[in-house]
């Protein structure tokens, strides 16, 4: 009669474990259905985006996953999509009979689509995604790299460079924050590695089913086998073991574990011998509810969540990095379209003095053949084409070089046929503004407000100032209790074991402490002191990141004041010079000068148109800078970060103060070599 209830008993305890199963595989924590849009409100693809990834989608092995699949999904891998290495759609619409026809605004746009340094740091957002949930399930967040990618030639002011070697891909600068070991001389090898471990929030279902045959000789004489054994030669056992077990782990420092044992054994013997009295076969079960609490080291929900804190922070830390990588992009793209104004207006600046010494060689062949002026001039006039012409093609190649700069700033495939072919023409032109500069103060308050490296900084002390805790906690010996209760049964059938470990007949109860005493503590006073230094080395960091950005602000706002006045210094010599040459040729015509005399003039304004060029290139260059210290380069310019971030530009850049080109294919092309 009491099989029944025992099987309605077992019945119970499978549901329970299934129920458990199910649980433990479907916890949020496992479940990895984050999405990978880094920021909120991320636009959704347009039709025939060529973006990064669909960041609208969430990054799942199936949009609607059936009941069995979802109980399985934390044990199937997630799939991404491959990188797009294709150029975004708007860089083929901005061509027109072969030439690329550019726009500063296109420029900055197609930069956010398409350039490599922002779309590698893009992954940064997705890798501190993936710290977070590491950090949700008891693990230790390895860290994102939150420096700047250097990957880009060229927009540095100082020439064409291949970009400065760093600590990852592309040609990284190791960043402030988010750091394992930390870089530029701040130490950060305690980040995230100090204090008492941390026990696993996913919870865990183990088992082990074991199945055993022995054989044994007789441990008695062959007189008393009889006696003992009956008529057997050896003992044979058959041993079967079904072990559960249980376990979750909650951030007060509290671990739980509920194990079920359970042993069926069978043997040899007959039941007419003197052993028939035990049962055979035997089972034996048991199940166990074990809880530890920390009561010293490891106590406290703010000390067993600090992993997750950090992760959190690392992550806000990771969209300051990002926001600093648009922004050193973006006037990284400025510079080099100045860059490609100045080649291109330099090139007419040459064109201009190769066909003013073509028209002076000219008027000296025709004057040595009437008699009126010696030969040697024409020798004279014919160095002074030479000079230009070479003058010319070192600017058309200049001009040619920088179109590849240009082209491989704003695309991914720079190998793309019809993008290699094209012509790069700059459709905006410089222009001097009249925009007064904001006082030096009211500058260097808003760099200071929205400085992205001030923000990882402080984000940086903020882990610290959970390092510092945790290191403390740390010191403490380590003091925990423990409860448990346990049931047993043992008979000779199943529902008989359950049934006695169900009515709780054989109980087992108690609780104990376990006190441990590192002696001399030598470890954790190293880590509690040497996290202590490093948040006093990086508060100091932090002030001297604020001098410097108060510093650079100021010299900034100095720089444009002066590349504006050299502006107008550039433009009075030009123009001296030119009348200067109107002056010398009128002379020249007169007889009052000489055809020496007239090239030196030609020559003077040909340097001046250039070096008039080159300062307005200077100036625009410090207005970027100046919107790049103080951090106002991205609303300045109507630049969304959402857009940056989903690799598609749904709000075109609106740049101020751009003057359009009014003959932007009126530069004779290089010629081919």
């Amino acid at each position: 009669m009491s099989v029944s209830p025992a099987v309605h008993v077992l019945h119970r305890m499978v549901a329970s474990f299934a129920i458990v199963a199910l649980l433990s595989s479907t916890m949020p924590a496992q479940t990895v259905t984050y999405s990978t849009n880094p920021l909120p409100n991320a636009p959704s693809a347009p039709a025939g985006s060529q973006g990064e990834i669909d960041y609208a989608t969430p990054v799942t092995p199936a949009t609607q996953p059936s009941p069995a699949r979802s109980v399985w999904k934390p044990y199937v891998p997630h799939t991404l999509p491959q990188p797009v290495l294709k150029n975004s759609d708007r860089l083929h619409a901005l061509m027109k009979d072969g030439k690329l026809m550019l726009s500063l605004n296109d420029a900055v746009a197609l930069a956010l689509e398409n350039n490599f340094d922002i779309a590698i740091a893009r992954y940064n957002l997705n890798i501190a995604d993936m710290d977070i949930l590491l950090a949700k399930s008891g693990g230790t967040v390895r860290g994102v790299s939150t420096g700047l990618l250097t990957g880009t030639p060229g927009g540095n002011g100082t020439g064409v460079t291949t970009g400065a070697t760093g600590g990852g891909p592309g040609g990284t600068s190791t960043g402030a924050g988010g750091s394992a070991s930390g870089a530029g001389g701040i130490v950060r090898s305690t980040q995230s590695t100090v204090g008492s471990p941390i026990d696993s929030y996913d919870p865990s279902l183990s088992g082990t089913v074991s199945f055993d045959h022995a054989t044994l000789p007789l441990a008695v004489s062959p007189e008393s086998s009889d006696f003992y054994y009956g008529n057997i030669s050896n003992l044979k056992y058959n041993t079967n073991i079904y072990n559960f077990s249980y376990s979750q782990a909650w951030a007060a420092g509290t671990l739980a574990t509920v194990a079920y044992s359970n042993q069926r054994q069978t043997n040899n013997i007959p039941s007419s011998a003197l052993t028939a009295s035990y049962y055979n076969p035997q089972l034996d079960g048991s199940w166990k509810l074990t809880v530890r609490q920390h009561l010293l080291q490891g106590w406290g929900i703010e000390n067993n969540r600090r992993q997750i804190i950090i992760a959190q922070n690392n992550r806000k830390g990771t969209d300051a990095s990002f926001k600093a990588q648009v922004i050193s992009t973006v006037a990284q793209i400025q510079n080099i379209y100045w860059d490609l104004v100045n080649a291109y207006e330099n090139v007419k600046v040459m064109q201009t003095a190769l066909e003013l010494a073509q028209r002076t060689l000219s008027d000296n062949r025709k004057q040595v053949e009437i008699g009126t002026l010696a030969p040697i001039e024409v020798v004279n006039a014919q160095s002074q084409v030479a000079t230009a012409t070479q003058n010319l093609i070192t600017s058309q190649t200049n001009l040619q070089y920088q179109q590849l700069i240009t082209k491989n700033a704003i695309a991914r495939n720079f190998n793309d046929p019809e993008l290699t072919a094209a012509q790069v023409i700059p459709t905006d032109t410089m222009e001097l503004s009249n925009e007064p500069i904001p006082p030096a103060e009211e500058l260097v308050n808003y760099a200071l407000a929205h400085s992205p490296d001030l923000e990882q900084s402080e984000l940086t002390l903020r882990n610290n100032e959970i390092n510092n805790k945790a290191a403390r906690n740390a010191l403490l010996p380590t003091l925990d209790l423990y409860g448990y209760y346990q049931a047993s049964g043992s008979a000779s059938n199943y529902g008989d074991t359950f049934t006695q470990m169900a009515n709780r007949n054989y109980p087992d109860k108690g609780v104990y402490l376990n006190l441990t005493i590192p002696l001399r503590n030598r470890a954790a006073q190293s880590n509690q002191i040497r996290s202590q230094l490093e948040y006093r080395q990086n508060q100091l960091y932090l002030q001297q990141q604020q001098n410097q950005i108060n510093l650079q602000v100021r010299n900034a706002a100095f720089n444009l004041q002066q590349t504006r006045a050299g502006v107008d210094a550039a433009r009075a010599a030009r123009e001296y010079a030119q009348q200067s040459l109107d002056s010398e040729q009128k002379k020249y015509a007169l007889g009052a000068s000489t055809s020496y005399l007239v090239l030196q003039q030609q020559n003077n304004a040909t340097q001046k148109a250039s070096d008039y060029v080159a300062a307005f290139s200077a100036y625009e260059k410090a207005r970027v800078f100046l919107d790049q210290v103080t951090a106002t380069i991205l609303d300045k310019n109507g630049i969304s970060m959402e857009d940056a971030a989903s690799g598609r530009v749904e709000h075109m850049p609106a740049i101020p103060g751009l003057q359009p080109n009014l003959t932007p294919a009126s530069v004779a092309q290089p010629a081919a070599k």
